[in-house]
């Protein structure tokens, strides 16, 4: 994802594209109406994109009701960008974080280093069209040569230094560091025993740190649906959680992670999406993104009771508004 400045800046390097609202998306409302925070904004598609996201949040915070307000601009549909506008309501579900924490503690220069290598790899292999990963060992694999032999280092790393990663994830002032440590942990040859410490990392305050904790636990439960003799359990609760957040990649990485979840439509899991994120669901499964609406709808579906084939067919023939009023009016029905 390219927030704002970083999609202004890409996109100026091609000679005749001018940064454009390819779309606009809400996640958040539940009492206010759209066309009242669309007023607000003051985009529509088809301009150019904002200079200033800090400038519109704060309007947007102003409105009766309004408590955060997000905006993020997300890279491409074609040469078009999909601006989201996240909001949170007064006395909406909230997705709490913990407290910053402070210690001066940080990873060995080694791991530093490899992490970089790793990003460095990462980019090249991306310029060369080179991004198909493994997750089938419980840790991410990339394809590009360069880029594996850093993640197998990771391995070595985490088995070796699990106390100190352990450390850093929890108690350093670092941001960076912090990420840098959960991203070493998934590689840990015993999934089960990081589990809790990737969970416990889900909610720390920076978005980075939590992006990297699920990546890892999403690898994690491609793993576990693999092979589910090996008994290893993540609980789906902040993710569902997590459907809630203000932030836009907490939401989307939550939803990939629930996807592999729920693979086996587990009912306590169904349940939990059903009572705790069936509003986000329906709002993000309504998207005009597509690639974005995708995982959701396929969750909704799942609450609903669908089969995987039913869900394919109904987004395959272009029937997303049925089947979501579908699974809304049985949810009532239950309720009664």
């Amino acid at each position: 994802m390219k927030i704002f400045g970083l999609i202004l800046a890409a996109l100026a390097l091609q000679a005749d594209s001018v940064p454009r609202v390819g779309a606009i998306d809400y996640y958040g409302l539940r009492k206010i109406p759209e066309n009242r925070i669309q007023k607000v904004l003051g985009v529509s598609a088809g301009d150019p994109i904002p200079p200033s996201k800090g400038d519109i949040e704060d309007r947007l915070e102003k409105i009766p009701g309004v408590v955060l307000a997000r905006l993020e601009a997300v890279c491409c549909d074609g040469r078009d960008t999909i601006l989201f506008v996240g909001i949170e309501e007064k006395g909406a579900p909230h997705f709490a974080l913990r407290s910053p924490p402070a210690a001066d503690v940080k990873l060995p220069q080694e791991m530093t280093d490899a992490h970089h290598d790793l990003l460095r790899a990462i980019e090249s292999a991306a310029r060369r069209g080179s991004t198909r990963e493994d997750l089938t060992h419980g840790h991410p694999l990339a394809a590009d040569p360069d880029a594996r032999e850093v993640q197998e280092r990771f391995v070595t790393f985490a088995s070796k230094h699990l106390p100190q990663l352990r450390e850093v994830l929890r108690d350093s002032a670092e941001e960076d560091q912090r990420a840098m440590a959960a991203t070493i942990l998934g590689y840990a040859p015993d999934k089960k025993g990081v589990i809790n410490d990737l969970e416990y990392a889900v909610q720390d305050p920076d978005e980075a740190v939590r992006a990297s904790a699920m990546r890892a636990l999403n690898a994690i439960a491609v793993l576990a649906v693999k092979q589910p003799e090996l008994n290893i359990h993540i609980s789906p609760t902040w993710f569902v959680e997590m459907l809630n957040s203000i932030v836009l990649s907490d939401r989307t990485r939550a939803t990939m992670a629930l996807i592999n979840l729920t693979d086996s439509h587990p009912p306590d899991t169904l349940g939990l999406l059903r009572e705790r994120a069936l509003p986000s669901l329906v709002e993000m499964a309504q998207w005009k993104s597509l690639q974005h609406a995708l995982p959701a709808f396929i969750l909704l579906g799942r609450v609903g009771g669908l089969s995987e084939q039913q869900i394919q067919n109904t987004w395959t023939r272009g029937e997303r508004t049925a089947m979501i009023l579908e699974v809304i009016g049985a949810h009532k029905k239950k309720r009664r």
